[in-house]
């Protein structure tokens, strides 16, 4: 199974001209299971509520997801792509899945960062996890990685591969995925965008060095800080299907489900 990401730098509000990019970089792809960056077509540094309303579109009836089901068609890749959602009066920060039949499903963040507080619905769909006939994938946005309630429920669900969808400005992410992946027996392929996008006096810049990291917490392909790439690693499934750590100890079968009631109650501040 060949798994893969793009990395480039979106502009912000130029949808045709990002689509144009992301095109580009698609048909020059060999992945089976191919990730793009988090908002992809649109950018990401919002400073409304009415940006964010304008630029979101239906998934998958809007212009991103048919040239996304397109291009997985006629490639025959799976493709998990970044972008703002729009269903009724709210809007998400999704992730579209397309296969080379279809729209296979949708994933909305569900652990929003910094000021897309103020702009997005919390995500309020499970977090999925797909069979492509190559292996199992599961979907994850960004910050959810910092969650690792996240990357274990893909794990409990199956997923071999999590594709993870970003716009990294944190320094520390890249590294932090590879516990994640250690910790959970599964592949991950990270795709960040690159650059910086100003807007008035402010600046949001990009760690860029997508990555591609294995079940034994190994970096597989880690790209650039900048430029944009395509980063493609042959995997072996079976890597992530094997939980076994010795004679003894199976990853997720010596959970105490039992004595983690803690983890689903709310968190209360200790009294100063």
């Amino acid at each position: 199974m060949k798994v893969g990401f793009i990395q480039f730098e979106p502009y912000f509000g130029q949808v045709d001209r990002n689509l144009a990019k992301a095109e580009e970089l698609i048909l020059k792809s060999e992945a089976d299971v191919l990730v793009l960056p988090e908002c992809f077509n649109t950018g990401y540094f919002f400073l409304s509520k009415e940006e964010v309303r304008d630029l979101s579109e239906n998934i998958p009836e809007g212009k991103t997801s048919k040239l996304l089901i397109d291009l997985a068609g006629r490639k025959g890749q799976y493709i998990v792509a970044g972008m703002v959602e729009r269903s009724g009066d709210r809007v998400f920060n999704s992730a579209v899945v397309v296969s080379p039949r279809g729209h296979l499903g949708t994933y909305r963040k569900i652990h929003l960062f910094s000021e897309e507080k103020l702009w997005f619905t919390p995500g309020d769909l499970p977090f999925p996890v797909y069979d492509t006939g190559f292996g199992k994938i599961g979907v994850m946005i960004c910050f959810d990685w910092f969650f690792p309630e996240s990357a274990r429920i893909l794990a409990l669900k199956g997923a071999d591969v999590i594709c993870h969808c970003a716009n990294l400005v944190l320094p520390y992410c890249q590294d932090g995925m590879i516990t994640r992946c250690l910790e959970n027996r599964v592949f991950a392929v990270t795709a960040n965008r690159t650059g910086d996008e100003r807007r008035g006096d402010k600046i949001l810049s990009y760690t860029g060095r997508s990555q591609i990291t294995g079940p034994q917490g190994n970096l597989l392909y880690r790209a650039s800080v900048d430029g944009d790439e395509i980063g493609t690693v042959d995997i072996d499934i079976k890597l992530a299907r094997n939980k076994r750590l010795n004679v003894y100890n199976h990853l997720l079968n010596n959970r105490r489900p039992e004595m983690y009631g803690d983890l689903i109650e709310p968190f209360h501040p200790p009294k100063t």
